[in-house]
This record gives structure tokens, sequence and C-alpha cells, in this order.
């Protein structure tokens, strides 16, 4: 009698707690979609010195608008898998810094981005859902209304600098502004890079299905041509089937001191490769995980 007396009691005080623990998996799919803004940390403009790099070099003014859907998978409370579908706008220009070597070069760009990654997140707390209905003294689910993770993840984005040219908008990469395409050791740049997406992420609980979030990540690529400036200056001079029109674009100084623009001289840095940031305001939406794991519409 006290026996079953205890396995009664033990299953009455255990099995809500085990039920709650489960009720992440009936929700383990959560649909997002979001705008925010995006920015850019390359060699085009920047900081008013030399010899900086990341946060630092950031030209708040080149802020562009970016948009972004996702979906998120959990893994357990305190895990998760996101993939996203983002784009953006990154810009930068020469004309809005104040050192003198980046000022006298001249150069500017703006180039749309389209990224599809996927993030492994990691919470410092356990996600739970908050308040039913947010009546004082009303019993409900409670939990962490505020949500908050770290993520790193894999991406692939396409990438196209242009320019403003005498009132047109021009590629730059089919151009081979630093000699592309002109000597074996200068090939085209590919337009498709891989990305390694790291940030930080807020969310916050409305009810049970709706939720806001804040996510902010730098992506760190594998190419130095986001903004198509990398190496040297090139001698197109030596090169009479050269576009004429790359020859231009590639020095828009204004030839006051040309020893700073000749052949060979420094027109970008290839040990630093180029970066760029989104910042994205989210709605997102739980949805019901049926009987095959799959998301139930």
């Amino acid at each position: 009698m006290k026996k079953a007396l205890l396995l009664f009691l033990l299953s009455v005080t255990l099995l809500p707690l085990a039920s709650e623990a489960q009720r992440w998996k009936r929700q383990r799919y959560e649909f997002s979609f979001g705008a925010g803004a995006s920015n850019f940390l390359g060699e085009l403009g920047g900081a008013n010195q030399i010899g900086t790099n990341y946060f630092k070099d950031l030209e708040w003014s080149q802020t562009r608008f970016a948009v972004a859907i996702g979906l998120r998978y959990k893994l357990s409370n305190y895990f998760a898998l996101k993939s996203h579908l983002t784009y953006g706008r990154v810009a930068g220009d020469d004309k809005l810094t104040t050192e003198y070597f980046r000022n006298y070069r001249n150069l500017n760009f703006f180039s749309d981005i389209y990224e599809f990654n996927v993030n492994f997140e990691g919470a410092f707390q356990q996600e739970q859902v908050g308040h039913r209905y947010r009546l004082r003294k009303v019993r409900g689910l409670k939990g962490y209304e505020l949500y908050t993770y770290g993520f790193v993840g894999v991406g692939v984005f396409y990438f196209d600098p242009r320019t403003d040219y005498l009132g047109s908008v021009v590629r730059l990469q089919p151009l081979g502004t630093e000699g592309q395409g002109l000597i074996a050791s200068r090939t085209k740049y590919s337009l498709i890079g891989i990305c390694i997406p790291v940030g930080i992420g807020f969310k916050y609980t409305i009810d049970r299905y709706w939720g806001v979030g804040l996510e902010i990540g730098l992506r760190k690529t594998f190419t130095d041509y986001i903004d198509d400036v990398s190496t040297t200056y090139f001698d197109f001079a030596n090169y009479p089937d050269a576009n004429d029109l790359a020859a231009v674009l590639a020095d828009r100084s204004n030839k006051s001191d040309p020893k700073v623009t000749t052949a060979g001289q420094q027109r970008g840095d290839p040990r630093d490769k180029d970066s760029y940031m989104f910042g994205i305001f989210s709605l997102n939406y739980k949805l019901r995980t049926g009987r095959n794991n799959l998301p139930r519409f």
C-alpha cells in the first residue's frame, strides 16, 4: 500500500515536469521574417587613419537596407539550427575618409549581397513560453521571456561590385581594374564566395506562438574583391588591348600626386579579406510539429 501511494505521488509530481521538459518538441520549427541594416568592412572609405581594421574602420553613413527570411529547427532547449536567406546592399566611398592615401585614391563602389547560410545556435538559458495571458495572479506557462543566444555557421553569397560613372552604373568585375584577365597571375575573381557568419541574437516571447527578435552578425569572407580593390595599380599603358574604361576606373585620383597611383603601387591590401554585417529585427512564429517531425501549417 505504501509503495503504491509512493508511486502515485511520484507520477503526479514528475509527469507534469516531464511533459513541460518535452514541450519544445511540439514546436521545433520557427519561421521568421525580418528587416534591418547592412554595412561593409573593406578597403574603400573607413576611418580617418591608416592601419585600422574591423569595427574601428566602420563607416556608419554607408549603412544600407537589408531583409531576411529564416527557418529555425530546435535540437533541444538550448541548441538549434537556423537557415537564412538574406539580401542587403553594401557600399564604400573614399571621399568619406580624411586619411590621405584613401581619400586621394577616390574610389567608390556598391554591391548587392545575396546570402544563404546555415547557423548553429547555442542559448545562454533555456527558452520557454512566456506567461500565457500576461494577467497578474493568473496561472500559466512561465519562463524566460528574453532569450539570448550566440551563433556560428557557414554560408554562400553572391556579390557584384558596381560604381557610378558619368551618370551610368558600371559593373567592375568584367573590366579587370587590376589587370585581371590580362596577365596570367591575375585572373578574374569569382562573384560567389563562402562566408562564416558569427554573432549574437535576442528573442522576446509575446505568446506561445509569436515573438520578436534582434540578430547582429559579422560575415567573415575569403575574398578581398567585394569592393573590387585588393592588390596594386596595373600598368594599362603597356597593354593596348586593355579596356580603356578599366584604366579610367582603376585610378580615379585627381593626378596631383601621380607617384601614389603609378603601376605597382599599393591599391589595396590582400592580407585583409573583406567582411560585411547584418543587423536584423525579426517577427517570429512557431510552427506545430507533426507526427512525422515535419512542420504543420
